[in-house]
């Protein structure tokens, strides 16, 4: 009896991910999940893993300043959705958990990082799905929080400084006062939601999403863009990986125009979506530039509220690789400004 044929190499991005025709998986961080420091700072910024999503063995992250907010009032939120391609991130990555710290703290805000699970374990809309449960989450804490129930038996909360996810909300956090922010694949995540919660986020009451913060947003299409053409690479990226990492991510057979990548498959749809404020960032000099200004042109001629704001000359995920250069320093006013001038209540 003849053994059984080896699996056959399928997708291979850099040698830390290997998809193999029997649909085993090979993965290692050892690319992408580089040894940088920490900037941990618990004078600063303390913060709690929480449990959200049991079946799926999902946590997030949750950060406060140490310092309270003045009396009677309270802090914005924050979701920040993570960077990976889909395939890689986690809150625990080393620069995400920084990128968290430095919000906190700049913004004096409650930050909450959900993780999801990966492709091409998990090809989308799995990310999607789990993101907007870790929303659903929030909305449980507010639902505890109205009913003054201070029962934390629902979550698993392994602490790093004092007080739990829940405590932390319910005390400090203003769930009128949402803001989504995602990092490349995070910004695909951070539209899609914005589409599928509407104006106000009526289904997550009493949570309400008051905006939308897109990160050089992760896009694709079957046609390049000019950027594509004449900036096919950067220092780290080429336009080869986003390739391999739409085929392990996308549903199979699918193709950079499923509208889980092209937002503008749908048009009809994206014209007729009423959305909140979104802000969409983008380095000048990255290969995506073109899909995030010409995102951002487009819902403003469909008459939505969108800011675009673009970094000369800088590369996909310049917040995240220096959450300190003088960059991060003016994307963080730039949000901070966001936050101020969308945290009234819209009239729709």
């Amino acid at each position: 009896m003849g053994s059984l044929p080896s699996p056959q190499l399928v997708e291979d991005f850099l040698g830390v991910l290997k998809l193999y025709s029997d649909g085993s998986i090979y993965r290692s961080t050892d690319l992408v999940h580089p040894k940088i420091p920490l900037h941990d700072d618990a004078s600063a910024v303390v913060w709690t893993d929480c449990l959200f999503h049991p079946d799926h063995n999902l946590h997030l992250r949750l950060y406060r300043p140490t310092s309270p907010p003045p009396a009677g009032q309270k802090l914005p939120i924050l979701f920040y959705i993570h960077a990976g391609g889909f395939c890689f991130g986690s809150r625990t990555y080393p620069k995400s958990h920084n990128c968290c710290l430095r919000l906190s703290s700049a913004l004096q805000a409650v930050v909450v990082s959900p993780d999801h699970r990966l492709a091409p374990e998990h090809r989308l809309p799995a990310a999607l799905d789990d993101v907007y449960d870790s929303l659903k989450w929030l909305q449980v804490q507010a639902a505890q929080a109205a009913a003054g129930d201070d029962d934390d038996d629902d979550e698993t909360t392994l602490s790093r400084g004092s007080g739990g996810g829940s405590e932390w909300l319910r005390e400090m956090g203003d769930l009128d006062r949402v803001f989504v922010m995602g990092d490349s694949s995070g910004g695909n995540l951070a539209h899609h939601l914005a589409v599928r919660l509407g104006p106000g986020s009526a289904e997550l009451a009493p949570v309400r999403v008051r905006g939308y913060v897109l990160l050089s947003p992760f896009f694709g299409g079957t046609v390049k863009t000019t950027s594509e053409e004449q900036r096919p690479c950067e220092s780290f990226w080429n336009l080869d990986m986003y390739d391999r990492l739409w085929r392990l991510s996308l549903p199979a057979g699918a193709t950079k125009d499923h509208p889980l990548a092209n937002p503008f498959q749908s048009t009809t749809e994206i014209k007729r979506a009423a959305l909140d404020p979104m802000l969409v960032v983008a380095g000048g000099g990255e290969i995506l530039r073109d899909r995030a200004e010409e995102y951002a042109s487009r819902l403003r001629e469909y008459g939505k509220t969108v800011v675009y704001v673009e970094f000369q000359a800088q590369q996909h995920g310049f917040f995240t690789a220096d959450c300190f250069s003088p960059e991060a320093n003016t994307l963080i006013q730039t949000i901070q400004h966001f936050i101020s001038l969308y945290s009234a209540p819209p009239i729709y």
